[in-house]
């Protein structure tokens, strides 16, 4: 049995980052995720993609903001449990909870902080007939390494941000040899400016874009050498290339989760935002997995949900205590 103050489930950046937050309080965290390394997405999906709006990076990569949170975690010896899901929770004497995964390991406290981000996920494919016989010989529905596609022709299919950023990403670091953006509709679901930047990039020439079409066949021998595009009036064409990538999003799942008795509003945790508390005393939910009016998904208020979070955590742990808000600047960061 692994015994600590604040098991988190969720092992992403705001994961991450509330180990920090209850350090500070002397409080020991230990993280369940069923991914094999820490990071959650950002690891896992897209660690070479450069984050925005991260307070004090104007650019920071995904993979290089998870290493920069476990190295500030690092002071206060969190630990971890992971390519193991967290199957079940039981509430047991004490007001603690034992929390289980799916190769039965067992994990003890009195607060659950539960940090799943979108929770199970998985790509969300097209309706290609052979698509699924050329995964991983030029389909992919993740960009895990742009330098993968170095000098290769690419067909992205989309139209959400994922889609135009990474279209006009490989455009303009010069990695792709030709990117091909093949959108159904003529208008684009992005962010204003990235839809701006890659109408800019295709009439300059260096993104096709083919929009009111749709990928409908895969050829190649073996691996992707063309695909098929249909245009809705002008019929179909062969187009050459070496990679097709749709991204058209993920499907989130709360999974196991969903059958703990929380309140769940649209496959989301709903909170209080007082503190981020559930409806089940001791148990939080914080980033992306929870919900709230006026949610926004965003790392940086996940940071700040996890930093309320464990205030609120600190005095169901310590009801006789009392908590002094103290700064780092003045008292610095003491580990255990």
């Amino acid at each position: 049995m692994i015994k600590t103050d604040i098991i988190i489930i969720g092992a992403g950046p705001v994961g991450l980052f509330t180990i920090f937050e209850a350090g500070l309080l002397k409080l020991k965290c230990h993280l369940i995720d069923s991914l094999p390394q820490a990071g959650g997405q950002c690891s896992e999906i897209y660690p070479k993609k450069p984050i925005y709006d991260i307070p004090g990076f104007p650019s920071v990569l995904a993979g290089d903001l998870v290493d920069n949170l476990m190295e500030q975690a690092a002071p206060f010896k969190p630990g971890f449990t992971l390519g193991e899901a967290a199957v079940d929770i039981e509430k047991v004497a004490d007001d603690k909870f034992i929390v289980t995964t799916d190769k039965g390991t067992k994990h003890e406290a009195p607060i659950v902080m539960i940090a799943g981000g979108l929770g199970v996920f998985e790509p969300r494919k097209p309706p290609i007939e052979n698509l699924e016989s050329y995964e991983d010989k030029g389909v992919e529905y993740i960009i895990k390494d742009p330098e993968f596609y170095r000098g290769k022709e690419c067909v992205i299919a989309g139209g959400g941000d994922s889609a135009l950023d990474w279209a006009i990403f490989l455009t303009e670091k010069n990695i792709a040899s030709k990117v091909s953006l093949v959108h159904r509709r003529s208008s684009f679901r992005g962010h204003l400016d990235s839809v701006q930047k890659v109408m800019d990039l295709a009439e300059a020439g260096k993104i096709n874009l083919l929009t009111d079409r749709e990928v409908v066949g895969i050829g190649g021998d073996g691996k992707v050498e063309n695909v098929t595009i249909k245009h809705k009036k002008e019929g179909e064409q062969v187009l050459p290339t070496d990679h097709f990538i749709p991204l058209f999003g993920l499907k989130p799942s709360l999974g196991p989760i969903a059958n703990w008795g929380l309140e769940i509003e649209k496959n989301a945790i709903k909170v209080e935002t007082t503190d981020y508390s559930t409806n089940i005393p001791g148990i939080y939910a914080i980033g992306d997995v929870n919900t709230y009016t006026g949610k926004l998904k965003l790392i940086l208020c996940g940071f700040h949900e996890g930093t309320i979070a464990v205030q609120s955590a600190f005095a169901r742990i310590h009801p006789d205590k009392k908590n002094i808000l103290k700064y780092t600047t003045v008292n610095g960061v003491t580990g255990f």
